[in-house]
C-alpha cells in the first residue's frame, strides 16, 4: 500500500522523485519523504500530503535518491515514523513497503548490540541490519541483512558516497525503469511513465543494483539474472486526467474503449486452447478480493449459464488459509494490479493443492503472472482512481470470454449460441455509451439523494453482485453507509432498516426474476423508502413502481451487469461530488493492498 520510487542518473534527483511520488498518491498514504545522495546523504520527511513535504523541504542536491509515501501499519502516522529511515551513522537510508513479521525479535537483538532507534516502525530494523552487515559493498550488505528478515517487503537502500540504489522484493511489487543515462525503481510502473516505457520486473527474492548506466540483478543464490525489458504500451496521457476533474470520472468514460480493447482479437478465442488441451474441468473456483471478488461473483453466474458447470467464489484471504477439500477445480484468480498479497498467496496455495490456475489481471508482467498457469490480460490501461471502474468492467469481459471457452470445451455452448454471444459482446461499448450519455441526468438524480446517511442496493440473480459493487462504490467514494442485499432476502432482516430517509437502489432488468423484483420493490415502497430503479429503456411498468429510474439499453440479461454497473459508478461519483468528498483519494483506502 506504500509507494516507493528511486532515481539514479545525471539530473537532479529531488524534482524527479517528487514528481514520481505525486503519481503514486492514488495508492493512499499519510506521510512522505526523500533521501538524496549528493556531497553527503540528506533525508527529509513529514507527516501529511506530498504538497506539505514539498512546501517545507529545502533544496536537496544530488543525482541519486529514493522516496516514499507511507500508509501506517506499524507505528502511528507521524513524521518520526515516516520513511526514509537512516542507520546510526547517518550514512545509509532505506524505504520499505510491506511488513517485517519478526521485527520485535530483530529489534531487541540490535538494541542489545548498541543500535539506537528513532521510530515505532518495523521498517527501521532493516536500516540497522544493513548497517551491521555493510563492509563496503551495499548489495552484499542487503543480501546478508535479508537472511534475518521474515515477512513481505520491497526495500530500496542508498548510501553516502555511492551512485547506486540497491533494492529487493518479496510479495511486494517492484519494477525497474530503464532510461538513457538514468534508471529508476518504483512500486508501480505508472510512477515512471513520464520518463520511460521500458520496464524490468524484479522477482521474489532477487536483489537489484541500479546505477545511472547499469542494472544488475541477482537471485537468492547470488547468481546473475538476465531479463529482457518489457515495453509498456501505456503512455503518460493514459495516466493523466485529460481535462476531467477526477481520474475516476475519466476512467468511467474510458470504458467503451476499454471494453473494445479487451475484446480486440479475442472474440473468436481468448487464447486458452493450448492451456485447455488435455484439461477437462468439471468445476471452477474463483478467488479474489474487494471489487475483484464481486466481479468473481458475477462470473459465477456467467460461467454457470454459459458453460453449465458449478462455480464457487471465495475471498482470497479466506481461501489461502482454508482446509483443502477433495476437489480439483480450475482456479481463477482475479486481481487488477496483479500484486494483491492475499490473491498471490491464494495462487500459491492453489498450486500446492495441484489445481490448474488462470489469472485475470490488468498489468503485464505483474507478480500474479508468475504464479499461475495461464493469464488473461484485461487491457484496461492504467487505472489511477482508487475506486475500480474500468478494471471491474474489463474483468467481466474476461469472464465472459473464459465462460465461452469453457462452454465450447464441454460442448454446452453451440457454435450458433457462441456467435450470438459474440454479437452481444461487441454491442457492449454502445450499451455503455448510452449510459454515459445520461451523465447529467444521473448527476441531477444523485444530488436529490446526496444527503442520505444510509442507502441500500438490491438485485437478483446476476445483478445481485452488482448491487454489492454499487454499495461498495457508494461507501468508499461518497462516505454513505451503503449495503447490498439479494432482493429475496429482504424479509430476513433488511426490511427492519428501511425508512423514508434510506433510499433503495433496485436493479430491475427484464430477466427471469423480473416479476419477483417488482414484488420486492413494492415491499420497499410500502415501508416508505424512496426507490431509484435501474431498468431497461421503455419499461413503462417499472416506472409505475418507483420514484425515479435510470435507464439502460435492453440487452440479453446475462450481459446486463456491464451497463448497470456503469450507471452505479456514475451514481456513486455524483453522490460524492455533491457531498464534497475527495473522490480520487478516499480516506483510509488504498488502490492496491500489497500487505495482509
Amino acid at each position: 500500500m506504500c509507494g516507493i520510487v528511486g532515481y539514479a542518473g545525471r539530473r537532479n534527483a529531488q524534482p524527479i522523485l517528487l514528481d514520481c511520488l505525486k503519481r503514486l498518491e492514488y495508492r493512499g498514504y499519510d506521510s512522505a519523504g526523500l533521501a538524496i545522495v549528493g556531497d553527503g546523504l540528506e533525508v527529509f520527511k513529514s507527516k501529511g500530503e506530498i504538497a506539505v513535504l514539498e512546501a517545507s523541504m529545502p533544496a536537496m542536491k544530488g543525482t541519486v535518491g529514493i522516496a516514499h509515501t507511507r500508509w501506517a501499519t506499524q507505528g502511528k502516522p507521524t513524521t518520526e515514523n515516516a520513511h526514509p529511515f537512516s542507520d546510526c551513522t547517518g550514512k545509509l537510508a532505506i524505504v520499505h513497503n510491506g511488513i517485517i513479521s519478526n521485527f520485535m525479535d530483530v529489534r531487541e537483538s540490535l538494541v542489545n548490540d548498541g543500535h539506537k532507534f528513532t521510530s515505532e516502525t518495523d521498517t527501521e530494523v532493516f536500516a540497522h541490519l544493513v548497517e551491521a552487515e555493510f563492509k563496503g559493498d551495499l548489495m552484499d550488505a542487503v543480501f546478508n541483512a535479508l537472511k534475518r528478515v521474515d515477512g513481505t517487503y520491497a526495500f530500496a537502500v542508498v548510501s553516502e558516497g555511492s551512485g547506486d540504489i540497491v533494492a529487493t522484493r518479496r510479495e511486494s511489487p517492484l519494477v525497474v525503469g530503464l532510461g538513457d543515462g538514468e534508471n529508476f525503481i518504483a512500486s508501480d510502473l505508472t510512477a515512471l511513465l513520464k520518463y520511460t516505457n521500458r520496464m524490468v520486473y524484479i522477482h521474489d527474492g532477487e536483489v537489484v543494483r541500479v546505477s545511472k548506466d547499469s542494472v544488475t540483478i541477482k537471485n537468492e543464490k547470488g547468481e546473475l539474472v538476465t531479463r529482457e525489458p518489457q515495453k509498456i504500451t501505456w503512455n503518460l496521457e493514459d495516466a493523466e486526467k485529460g481535462g476531467y476533474p477526477h481520474f475516476m470520472l475519466k476512467e468511467i468514460f474510458e470504458q467503451p474503449e476499454a471494453i473494445h480493447d479487451s475484446l480486440l482479437g479475442r472474440v473468436e478465442s481468448v487464447d486458452v486452447e493450448p492451456f485447455f488441451a488435455g484439461n477437462i474441468f468439471s468445476s471452477v473456483k474463483i478467488v479474489a478480493c474487494g471489487t475483484s471478488y464481486y466481479a468473481g461473483l458475477v462470473g459465477k453466474y456467467i460461467i454457470e449459464e454459459l458453460a453449465k458447470i458449478p462455480v464457487t467464489v471465495q475471498i482470497s484471504s479466506e481461501y489461502r488459509y482454508s482446509s483443502a477439500p477433495r476437489e480439483n477445480p480450475l482456479v481463477v484468480l482475479i486481481t487488477q494490479s496483479g500484486e494483491t498479497a492475499d490473491t498471490l498467496g491464494a495462487a500459491r496455495e492453489a498450486k500446492k493443492r495441484g489445481n490448474k490456475t488462470i489469472g485475470i489481471a490488468n498489468v503485464v508482467g505483474s507478480a500474479i503472472t508468475r504464479e499461475v498457469d495461464h493469464v488473461i490480460y484485461t487491457r484496461a490501461g492504467p487505472e489511477i482512481g482508487v475506486a475500480a471502474t474500468k478494471t471491474f468492467v474489463t474483468q467481466l469481459v474476461a469472464l465472459y470470454l473464459l465462460a465461452m471457452e469453457l462452454g465450447i470445451q464441454n460442448k454446452s455452448l453451440t457454435a450458433q449460441a457462441r456467435r450470438s454471444m459474440i454479437g452481444s459482446l461487441r454491442n457492449l461499448p454502445r450499451a455503455v455509451q448510452d449510459v454515459l450519455n445520461q451523465a447529467e441526468v444521473i448527476e441531477a438524480l444523485a444530488s436529490k439523494y446526496a444527503k442520505a446517511r444510509d442507502m441500500f442496493f438490491i438485485g437478483r440473480s446476476i445483478n445481485y453482485p452488482i448491487a454489492l459493487e454499487g454499495a461498495l462504490k457508494t461507501k468508499e467514494i461518497a462516505y454513505i453507509h451503503g449495503e447490498g442485499f439479494p432482493a429475496g432476502e429482504l424479509k430476513h432482516g433488511p426490511l427492519a432498516l428501511l425508512s423514508k430517509d434510506s433510499p433503495v437502489v433496485a436493479i430491475a432488468v427484464k430477466d427471469r426474476t423480473y416479476e419477483k423484483m417488482l414484488g420486492n420493490i413494492s415491499e420497499v415502497s410500502a415501508r416508505g423508502s424512496p426507490v431509484i430503479a435501474i431498468g431497461y429503456e421503455g419499461d413503462t411498468e417499472l416506472a409505475r413502481y418507483v420514484d425515479d429510474v435510470i435507464w439502460v439499453r435492453e440487452i440479453p440479461p446475462v450481459f446486463s451487469p456491464v451497463p448497470v454497473i456503469v450507471a452505479l459508478q456514475l451514481w456513486a461519483y455524483y453522490l460524492a461530488k455533491a457531498r464534497g468528498c475527495p473522490i480520487d483519494k478516499p480516506k483510509n483506502i488504498a488502490k492496491t493492498v500489497t500487505v495482509e
